[in-house]
């Protein structure tokens, strides 16, 4: 009987939120360790068709860094990163199309059809849904020095989303699932970083929530303990005191720039945590870090 009233709690404590959220869209990052635990894969697939079965509409996009690095150590190919992003020329960018799209992708896509769901995958290519051109970093070398031109090679940035193909599925009732791989003008591929790709598509969207699922708590202070809620301005400050380094920035700057276009709240959340995504959307607690306006 107590764990009956348990569930009986628990689910009249998500009937507010399930009525806040009906008919929004929730844009998911989805990498790191959730997507290579098998558990937390399935659940993750579950937590999709749930949100999708009660009336919000996910959107997810995907990573996939472990799997990229996995096919190019057997191709003896080797990768550095410069803030974050991997360094892509392209022979690197034919393993990136390779893995994302034709594997990475199918693979989540058949999970949550598996599961029940009606997913369908895309890429940046498809629709020219993600536009893009290459990306260029700056790097200082000193007061009296000029900046240094970084080279990233096939790394691009996003200029441009199309969201034709995103409405036109969710009149449908599908789940759309989106590899990180943009298109130039010229129609040559782009590696596009999947944390900026959520927070574009997100924006011209006009999402209701933008969620990463990230291997990390959230947001750490000076002293390693999780932010729960912080501003974008505050934001900035972690990152020029440097408490925020590394693959976080990228993460808070979608977050930043995905406030910025219109979208209502942005998360970072710790993806190993089984059903993270019900427990942000769905308690009033959550977890994670929130970064608003």
């Amino acid at each position: 009987m107590a764990d009956g009233n348990d569930t009986a709690r628990i689910l009249i404590e998500s009937l507010p939120y399930i009525k806040e959220f009906f008919g929004k869209t929730v844009v998911i990052k989805y990498g790191g360790h959730a997507m290579v635990d098998e558990e937390l894969k399935k659940n993750f697939a579950l937590d999709i068709i749930l949100m999708k079965y009660i009336g919000i509409n996910p959107v997810i996009v995907h990573g996939g860094g472990p799997q990229i690095n996995k096919f190019l150590q057997k191709m003896n190919i080797i990768s550095d990163y410069v803030d974050g992003m991997r360094v892509t020329d392209g022979e690197t960018m034919d393993v990136v199309e390779m893995v994302l799209v034709g594997k990475v992708n199918k693979e989540i896509v058949g999970l949550i059809n598996y599961h029940g769901g009606r997913a369908i995958g895309l890429s940046g290519r498809d629709g020219d849904l993600i536009q893009a051109r290459k990306m260029q970093i700056m790097r200082s070398l000193g007061q009296d020095a000029p900046p240094e031109l970084i080279d990233l090679g096939r790394v691009g940035e996003v200029t441009h989303v199309n969201p034709e193909v995103l409405l036109t599925l969710a009149t449908r009732d599908f789940i759309p699932v989106i590899a990180p791989v943009g298109v130039g003008d010229k129609g040559q591929s782009y590696n596009i970083n999947a944390d900026l790709v959520a927070g574009a598509i997100a924006a011209e969207l006009k999402a209701e929530k933008l969620i990463l699922l990230t291997d990390v708590a959230g947001v750490l202070n000076e002293a390693k303990e999780i932010i729960s809620s912080m501003t974008r301005e505050e934001a900035d400050s972690l990152i020029k005191a440097g408490i925020a380094a590394g693959g976080m920035i990228p993460k808070i700057r979608c977050c930043q720039d995905a406030l910025g276009g219109g979208v209502g709240k942005a998360h970072i959340l710790d993806g190993r945590v089984l059903h993270a995504l019900l427990l942000e959307i769905f308690t009033r607690q959550g977890i994670g870090t929130e970064i608003t306006l």
